[in-house]
């Protein structure tokens, strides 16, 4: 198997992916002997299993630890490494997802890789891309857009936003493209080989056809070309780096100001509506051409006065908000907690945190009744639990 890709499709693509390069980056190079250091596979081995140190894989591999973490060395080394085979299951919140989990050992790898290269990618990325990076997230984020639309408020025009929203992300990443990307940024082979392995994975096909859902799509209709397993942590940091193209076309290109990407979301503020068309037109021909994506339909030009939905809230200059359905997933999460509760078969202990996690995502946005519902649903789960141990006790 080529490492890199079809090799007759990059060449046909390069001069179109090139186009992205307009910031300068000094390739890196010799970057191979330090992921497979056993140092850093010590740590990277520390960092998989963390919270996960008494699962049965994780003891299993702990148990021959130095033998496990060489072997892993020195498949690295003479380049025999090769993925274990992924283990499907779904996810419901926030919404539905296929999860790909891979073997522990095969973890271990990937944080390998993370540790060595994330750091150097991530000084590429421009300071408004919010996912997946220390220091930044989803509350950073919503309060950088929050504080653009202070600024525009301010101002004698009214301003609109762009929302951007590419079509099934994760599914529709193309291999080759990725591949290319990673070559102009790293100039070690051995490295390109092991990202090849990874991305061109032979055993599971993680990709969708254009304009189809995941759940309408039978195993065997999914594509081995295009797609990153979800779940993944190479996948998070190749999804940041796939749009960082997109990233530098907007700012160095289009010279665009008000530009905040959120992962595949993205918005835009300008005060001309007619603007934002063309910007809009011009992205998505970037996308379809450089990257192959396509925008789906809930990309739409609005009045930044409507508020803007973005990374789970709704965002105004002056107040934001919880999105309706994340406000009942609450109330439906914490009641079915206090219901457990009351029938004593969580603990008090575990109510309390699971309440105290939901009101620190609150404090990030209004919810003074959100939170006053909260208290009341906890104040008669204790009394109900008072009830059913009294109940109980009766019975005996």
């Amino acid at each position: 198997m080529n490492c890199h890709g079809n090799g007759e499709y990059q060449r046909e693509r390069r001069c179109t992916v090139a186009r992205a390069g307009w910031y300068n980056m000094k390739p890196i190079k010799n970057i191979y002997p330090e992921i497979y250091d056993f140092d850093n596979l010590f740590r990277a081995w520390e960092s998989a299993g963390a919270g996960k140190r008494f699962r049965d894989e994780v003891l299993l591999f702990e148990n021959n630890l130095e033998s496990n973490l060489i072997d892993i060395q020195n498949h690295l080394i003479y380049g025999t490494y090769e993925c274990g085979r992924y283990r499907p299951f779904y996810i419901y919140e926030p919404k539905k997802r296929l999860i790909m989990a891979l073997p522990f050992r095969d973890r271990v790898v990937q944080w390998a890789i993370y540790r060595q290269l994330f750091p150097l990618f991530d000084r590429q990325f421009i300071s408004d891309s919010y996912a997946c990076r220390k220091g930044k997230g989803v509350h950073a984020a919503a309060d950088r857009l929050q504080y653009w639309l202070r600024q525009t408020d301010r101002k004698p025009a009214r301003f609109y936003y762009l929302k951007l929203d590419i079509s099934k992300y994760f599914y529709r990443v193309d291999h080759a493209v990725l591949l290319e990307i990673l070559r102009r940024k790293i100039h070690d082979e051995p490295l390109l080989c092991l990202f090849g392995k990874i991305i061109n994975c032979e055993t599971m096909a993680f990709g969708l056809p254009v304009g189809m859902d995941p759940d309408a799509c039978l195993p065997e209709d999914r594509l081995y070309n295009v797609g990153m397993p979800i779940g993944n942590l190479t996948s998070q940091m190749f999804a940041n780096l796939y749009l960082n193209e997109l990233d530098q076309y907007a700012k160095h290109t289009l010279k665009i100001h008000y530009y905040i990407r959120y992962m595949d979301d993205v918005i835009i503020l300008h005060h001309d509506k007619a603007y934002l068309g063309v910007v809009k037109n011009e992205i998505e021909q970037f996308l379809n051409e450089a990257l192959r994506l396509q925008l789906n339909n809930k990309t739409a030009i609005r009045p930044c006065r409507t508020g803007i939905d973005f990374v789970g809230f709704r965002i105004w200059a002056t107040h934001r908000k919880l999105k309706k359905k994340t406000v009942t997933k609450i109330k439906r999460s914490v009641k079915n907690l206090a219901r457990l509760r009351a029938e004593g078969e969580i603990t008090e202990s575990t109510l309390n945190q699971a309440i105290a996690s939901y009101k620190g995502v609150l404090s990030h946005c209004d919810s003074y009744g959100l939170r006053r519902e909260l208290n009341r649903i906890w104040k008669d789960s204790g009394r109900k639990a008072a009830v059913f141990y009294a109940e109980n006790q009766e019975s005996r």
